[in-house]
């Protein structure tokens, strides 16, 4: 079973999509081969749900960020490799050869650049073949969680074939003969086992982009603990797409399993919510994660409800599509489901005694599931108040907001309690919208439309 997060929180987070520029995939798709990136798409849609197997993912990654290898091999050179290996040859390797023969007496004879093209695409996956077991030949495999993929490749590069062939291409012009043996080699009679190389090579090509990021970005490794523990203990944590943000820690286990967030506008919640979902979708795929420590018990999945957009095809409003949000993740909470459930101000979309009630009671039905953890942020500062006396698992956070000289300034620093900072009308009153119509007037504007 995989970790779930559905289609709303990977857009929320936005954690995939190659062609975006800032998703989270893009910040880790520094691999070098197109199979790689397809291992890299297929490990985003399908984090763990096991500590023992996140754990031992994050031991292989942190193993390469502390080796600090290069990729071994010329992108665009692999790349042409594959293309030739890829082509099916016969199995008959007399029919093959004859094949050769024919290609050969054709370029000679009428200048036919069939056989060129072909010993050109040979050679290269040769010398990418022949470098591939140079370069896992010289691995140390003591404490290396690699070892069982380096011990396959070595395997396969065992036979004295490899040692003939690599003579041949440090020597003159490969014969039409001996170009047709190996080319059959390759792409026939050990296609199966250089299939399997070409994976474990996709395979390094992952670890070493995932810890080259690690490295450029000062991630850390989070801990993977067994769901009964019920913990979520983060410390430094920021999102990974900003470069100069201010770290936060947060803990969340069974006792106090619910934070209530507030702070005026721009203070940084949003961010904050999207730092720690996006930091436990990572976790979860055993990938570094924007944070100075990281410990986490494992959970079924994570869901958000931060973008919340109106749907004019089903003709829902803006608030009945948060109350079709909120029905959808407590049917998940109500099956008992292990969740991180992150919600960014309830019922925005009605009035704001609609939204006190609703807020209150959704929040209170939610605390109540201990075996899940929720962050529920809110502008409506007295539902945290009415919580305090009702519920006694839930954490109030806020994100402060100073006044300087009438300007707003915002730590992003979390602290703890609720805040009743408003600076929207500053705001507006900074920009000098209100001083902007007041002096232009109706008569100003109508005046300007009909010049």
């Amino acid at each position: 079973m995989s970790f779930h997060a559905d289609k709303q929180t990977i857009s929320d987070l936005n954690l995939t999509g190659k062609f975006k520029q800032d998703s989270i995939f893009n910040v880790f798709n520094k691999v070098h081969t197109k199979g790689g990136e397809q291992l890299l798409e297929q490990m985003f849609k399908e984090p763990l749900t096991d500590h023992l197997q996140i754990n031992e993912r994050s031991a292989l990654f942190a193993y390469f960020l502390k080796k600090q290898l290069a990729f071994p091999f010329d992108s665009k050179a692999f790349d042409e490799a594959i293309n030739y290996l890829d082509v099916q040859v016969s199995a008959n390797a007399v029919i093959a050869g004859a094949g050769h023969l024919f290609k050969f007496i054709q370029a000679k004879v009428i200048k036919d650049e069939q056989y060129q093209l072909l010993k050109a695409g040979f050679e290269t996956a040769a010398s990418m073949l022949i470098a591939c077991r140079s370069f896992f030949a010289g691995f140390d495999l003591q404490d290396c969680p690699f070892a069982p993929q380096i011990e396959k490749v070595n395997r396969t590069f065992k036979h004295a074939t490899w040692a003939e062939l690599e003579r041949e291409m440090t020597g003159s012009d490969i014969s039409p003969l001996n170009f047709g043996k190996y080319d059959h080699l390759l792409r026939s009679g050990m296609k199966v086992q250089i299939t399997e190389v070409i994976s474990i090579i996709y395979e390094l090509d992952v670890c070493l982009a995932v810890a080259s990021v690690a490295n450029a970005n000062n991630f850390s490794f989070a801990k993977a603990v067994p769901a009964k523990d019920d913990l979520l203990r983060v410390s430094g944590l920021k999102h990974p797409s900003l470069k100069k943000a201010v770290g936060n820690e947060v803990l969340l286990e069974k006792a106090r399993n619910v934070i209530f967030l507030t702070g005026a506008n721009m203070a940084g919640k949003s961010t904050l919510m999207k730092s720690l979902g996006i930091a436990v979708y990572l976790a979860h795929m055993g990938f570094p994660v924007a944070a100075q420590v990281m410990d986490f018990s494992v959970k079924e999945g994570l869901f958000s409800s931060i973008n919340t957009p109106d749907d004019l095809k089903l003709g829902y409003s803006h608030f009945y599509a948060e109350v079709m949000r909120v029905k959808t993740v407590a049917r998940e909470v109500a099956a008992g489901r292990n969740l991180l459930v992150i919600f960014d101000e309830l019922f925005k979309g009605t009035n704001v005694k609609d939204a006190y009630d609703a807020t209150l009671a959704v929040s209170e039905a939610y605390a109540q599931y201990t075996n899940c953890f929720f962050v529920i942020s809110t502008h409506i500062i007295e539902v945290g108040d009415k919580l305090k006396t009702t519920c006694d698992n839930v954490q109030f956070k806020y994100l402060p907001t100073v006044v300087e000289n009438n300007i707003p300034r915002y730590t992003y620093r979390l602290n703890d309690g609720i805040t009743n900072d408003r600076q929207g009308m500053m705001i507006i009153e900074n920009e000098g919208i209100l001083d902007l119509l007041q002096k232009a007037g109706p008569g100003s504007a109508s005046l300007s439309r009909t010049e």
